[in-house]
């Protein structure tokens, strides 16, 4: 697993973002060879992103057949403030449901009641877990 620095500028700021950002992207393999690129909310915890996919996502069966995946946080305007890691995610079934993670609620609550979705409705629908530890980032 690669680490982020937070003594570095850029270390610090990655950690920043990444307990702050709500939205990130994650790019895995279908079993055909083509990247897909999925919009996701996500936890940054203990040096791991986490993710609660759907229960029909794509990913999920990508994830199984392919654990190398990508993830990256959107740019600024200009095309700076770079954040990607390339990873390999596991789907983690011995993860609590979202709904009894106090950390990922208090990050995506408003986003729950914007939607007008409970933490269990959330649960229910986004039931897998899924675990992405870094193994390279790239920071710009």
């Amino acid at each position: 697993m690669q680490t982020l620095d937070p003594a570095t500028e850029a270390g610090a700021r990655a950690l920043d973002r990444l307990e702050h950002e709500l939205m990130g992207w994650m790019t895995t393999v279908n079993p055909d060879g083509q990247p897909q690129s999925s919009a996701i909310w996500f936890l940054w915890q203990d040096g791991k992103v986490i993710v609660y996919s759907h229960v029909r996502a794509p990913r999920n069966a990508n994830v199984e057949a392919n654990p190398h995946v990508a993830f990256n946080l959107n740019t600024d305007p200009d095309g700076d403030d770079i954040l990607t890691m390339e990873g390999e995610a596991r789907i983690d079934l011995s993860l609590p449901p979202s709904s009894a993670s106090p950390a990922y609620q208090a990050k995506h609550s408003h986003m729950l009641h914007r939607y007008g979705w409970t933490p269990e409705w959330l649960s229910e629908n986004y039931p897998v877990p899924i675990v992405i530890t870094p193994t390279r980032w790239r920071l710009g």
